[in-house]
C-alpha cells in the first residue's frame, strides 16, 4: 500500500525486483540509475557480498513529479536471490506496491525460476494480497545468451496470470525501461482506489 504523507503532499510507492540469484535484478537497477535524469533519481544504495552479489537489497529512489497535487516518488528495491536469504526477501517484499519478476531465460535456470515464482506468490498470499490482481510485470532477462528458453515456455511456467512481459538484456538496457514504465503504470492504477 502506498505511503501517503498529507502534510508533505507526497505519495511513496515501493517497487520490488524479484527473482533468482544472478538473474539481473541489480544490473537492471544500475541501468535505470544510469539513464534516468540525475535530478529525478537519488543515490543508489547497494549492499553486496565479496562476490558482488546482492546480500540484502538495492534501493534506487525515483522522483516522478506531481500527480493531483501530490509529489509522486518510487523506491525501487531488489531482493537477494540466493536460497538462504528467504527471510530477507520476505522482509523486502513487505509493503510492495508493484513487482517486476526478473527471470533468467537460460534453460538450466527454469527450475530455480519456478521455485522463485512460487515463493513470490506464496509470500504475497501470506501478506493478504492476491497475486492474480497484484501489479506484477515479467522481465525475461538474458535474452542475448545462446541457450535461452523460447518465450512460450517462460510464459507457460512463469506467467499463469498472463501479465505483461518484456524480453530484456539488463547489461545493455534492452527491455529494462519498458518493464519499469509498465510496473509504474500498474502501480498508479492501484492508487485510484485511495
Amino acid at each position: 500500500m502506498p505511503l501517503i504523507n498529507m502534510s508533505k503532499r507526497e505519495i511513496m510507492c515501493k517497487i520490488v525486483y524479484y527473482g533468482i540469484g544472478l538473474s539481473g535484478k541489480t544490473t537492471t537497477l544500475h541501468y535505470i540509475h544510469k539513464v534516468v535524469n540525475p535530478r529525478d533519481v537519488g543515490t543508489m544504495v547497494s549492499i553486496d557480498t565479496e562476490t558482488e552479489r546482492t546480500l540484502y537489497f538495492d534501493l534506487l529512489p525515483l522522483d516522478m513529479g506531481q500527480v493531483h497535487g501530490f509529489h509522486l516518488k518510487f523506491q525501487l528495491y531488489t531482493v537477494p536471490g540466493q536460497v538462504l536469504y528467504q527471510q530477507t526477501r520476505v522482509s523486502v517484499l513487505k509493503g510492495a506496491d508493484g513487482i517486476v519478476f526478473v527471470a533468467d531465460s537460460q534453460a538450466n535456470k527454469l527450475k530455480e525460476n519456478i521455485e522463485s515464482w512460487n515463493e513470490l506468490t506464496d509470500q504475497l498470499r501470506r501478506q493478504g494480497r492476491n497475486p492474480s490482481d497484484f501489479p506484477i510485470i515479467m522481465q525475461w532477462n538474458k535474452r542475448d545468451l545462446p541457450d535461452v528458453l523460447p518465450l512460450s515456455i517462460l510464459e507457460q511456467y512463469l506467467n499463469p496470470f498472463r501479465r505483461p512481459a518484456f524480453e530484456a538484456v539488463a547489461v545493455n538496457g534492452h527491455g529494462v525501461v519498458e518493464s519499469l514504465r509498465k510496473v509504474i503504470s500498474g502501480t498508479l492504477r492501484t492508487l485510484d482506489h485511495f
